[in-house]
């Protein structure tokens, strides 16, 4: 029920899958989706994932905060793919991040390398989704950059090798 869960949530319903999400979030009132609490606790991980055909991965942190570090995500997830291959899910979609591994430098970056790694070499089939700049309804990052530019004189930008090109929530979703 969060940013990019919930789009991929939405879309799969609107396709006719059945969804169950593991979240600490609140339902929204009126949805078809089911859900069991979110522990990385991999007995709990498996009973919750028992039964899934797919898993879809949206689980990562955007910045290091209360305890919770790019390292400790890569640990969840890593636990999070094996509970899934453990309670027989028949794949595996990890969203990640485009150029992952051109910024092993950074530890946003290092952390979604590490994964798309580790997917790569899960014994299920898998894809692995790579968007860019992922612009929609609630985007915090467009949404500071707009609050930004509408309060301060200038703006620095990025220098010319840092070209990207966004993908909408939507089409994010799709993939």
């Amino acid at each position: 029920f969060s940013y990019t869960g919930a789009a991929v949530a939405a879309e799969l319903v609107a396709r006719g899958f059945r969804v169950h999400t593991l979240t600490n979030r609140r339902a929204p009132a009126g949805t078809a989706i089911t859900a069991s609490p979110l522990t990385f606790e991999p007995d709990s991980l498996r009973r919750a994932l028992a039964g899934a055909d797919l898993l879809v991965n949206t689980y990562w942190v955007r910045l290091p905060h209360a305890g919770q570090s790019f390292e400790t995500a890569v640990a969840r997830t890593l636990t999070l793919f094996e509970a899934a291959v453990a309670a027989g899910a028949r794949r595996l979609v990890h969203v990640s991040v485009a150029n992952a591994e051109r910024g092993r430098d950074l530890g946003y970056y290092r952390g979604k390398a590490a994964l798309e790694e580790r997917v790569r070499a899960l014994p299920i089939p898998h894809a692995i989704v790579k968007p860019t700049l992922v612009v929609g309804p609630n985007d915090v990052l467009t949404a500071n950059i707009a609050w930004l530019l509408r309060r301060f004189p200038f703006f620095p930008v990025p220098a010319a090798r840092a070209r990207l090109q966004p993908v909408t929530l939507g089409e994010t979703a799709s993939l």
